[in-house]
């Protein structure tokens, strides 16, 4: 059976540093820091008081009040994002099979906030169980894909991703998937992620997982750097529109780049920490090279999970030298993250998105907030510190890892 080519049509956006695709590029390359005090509930007692927060949104502005009341936050991020992917696609204007259009969508956490509103209610209350009826369709992980499918009315596959920080990408592997094999004519992806409240930032707090870096939110996502001390919360969505390449030149579709090959693996390991040796990092990347039939050498920019963490700072960059040789040291590399925050399972979405964007426009954003050197990093490896650079990007590799020990890698390069 001859696989299908697979092909981005649609981007959609919404992140801490800009709310369109636009503006998320422009930020990007401008080295945009996103952090800053935590606004949605008073952190003040907790040892990380700052967040990269959603800015200038409101959700009412994209959906019916009654509709967005039914909705967690995560699931307007993800709403928010598909309809500027599903506009920029136009999909929809060309009359497609809806039955041949999917939705796969990827959240580490879900309805964190309904979940936490819906206990303090109970327990500031007198006893009495008096719940949301929306509680439960609110909290669950898969109701966002069931949102946009119900929304465009979609009827081809629909389910959800979960793999923690790896879950957006995951989606994006199963979309591709399933185009290749014919079983789609497109498929809306991505992810979304809504997880700074209380209990979100409490519980990653008590991992000592987060930065309190609070004296200075702007520079607190340092990825490769020597005084990293954890990674900054993050929110938002990103979407993506994929489609069988024959379905979108009969329709005429502007295309962004090709998805080549997806890979995933497990660290097998430990539940949060990566293996030291970058073991599932490497095979991971071997996997997608493989996929997408492509050598390392080919490979011009790598978007790194970079979560500005001590140890998957070092763990990664080890894996990219086993996998790249050589080579490791005329690629660009860099950790958006450093602007963005960790956006949990919205992260892979918001990351491909770089991907694509550096390989149609040949430049990679950079890793913002570097100032000393890590001697346990190779520093001779260009991590595109601080400024972005220009060159050619004819193939981007996308890394998503997750607690547990799961590992992604989608490879998209330009369509030719």
């Amino acid at each position: 059976m001859e696989l299908k080519r697979v092909v981005v049509t649609g981007l959609g956006a919404l992140t801490p540093i800009g709310n369109t695709v636009e503006e998320y590029w422009k930020a990007l390359l401008s080295g945009k820091s996103g952090a800053g005090p935590t606004k949605q509930f008073d952190a003040s007692k907790f040892k990380t008081q700052f967040a990269c927060e959603i800015k200038n949104f409101n959700v009412e502005d994209f959906i019916d009040r009654k509709e967005a009341r039914k909705l967690d936050q995560f699931s307007q991020y993800a709403m928010v994002s598909a309809s500027e992917a599903m506009a920029d696609s136009k999909l929809m204007e060309s009359s497609p099979n809806k039955d041949r259009i999917g939705v796969i969508w990827g959240s580490g956490i879900g309805g964190l906030k309904s979940l936490q509103d819906e206990h303090e209610g109970f327990m500031n209350g007198d006893g009495t169980p008096k719940f949301n009826p929306f509680f439960i369709p609110k909290m669950i992980v898969d109701i966002a894909a069931g949102h946009i499918s119900i929304k465009y009315g979609l009827r081809g596959p629909n389910y959800a991703t979960v793999s923690a920080c790896a879950s957006s990408t995951n989606a994006i592997i199963g979309a591709f998937n399933l185009i290749r094999l014919g079983k789609a004519d497109a498929i809306v992806t991505g992810g979304s992620e809504s997880a700074i409240t209380v209990m979100g930032v409490g519980g990653f707090n008590a991992l000592r997982a987060l930065s309190v870096r609070n004296d200075s939110p702007e520079t607190a996502s340092r990825p490769f750097d020597k005084d990293r001390d954890g990674f900054v919360l993050g929110e938002g969505a990103g979407a993506l529109i994929l489609e069988d390449y024959d379905h979108a030149i009969k329709r005429g579709a502007k295309i962004y780049a090709e998805l080549a090959g997806g890979g995933m693996s497990s660290d097998a390991y430990h539940i949060t920490a990566p293996h030291p040796d970058g073991i599932g990092a490497r095979n991971v990347m071997i996997e997608a090279l493989k996929d997408a039939e492509l050598q390392p050498e080919d490979v011009d920019y790598i978007n790194v999970h970079g979560t500005s963490t001590p140890l998957g700072d070092i763990a990664e960059p080890k894996a990219i030298k086993e996998v790249f040789g050589e080579h490791s040291y005329e690629l660009n590399i860099s950790s958006t993250k450093s602007m963005t925050g960790h956006l949990l399972g919205a992260a892979g979405a918001i990351e491909a998105i770089a991907c694509i964007l550096a390989v149609q426009n040949d430049i990679v954003p950079p890793t913002i907030n570097h100032f000393t050197d890590d001697p346990e990093i190779d520093n001779k490896m260009n991590f595109t510190f601080n400024v972005a650079q220009k060159r050619k990007v004819d193939v981007a590799l996308s890394n998503t890892f997750g607690f547990g020990g799961h590992n992604t890698s989608a490879i998209f390069k330009k369509i030719k």
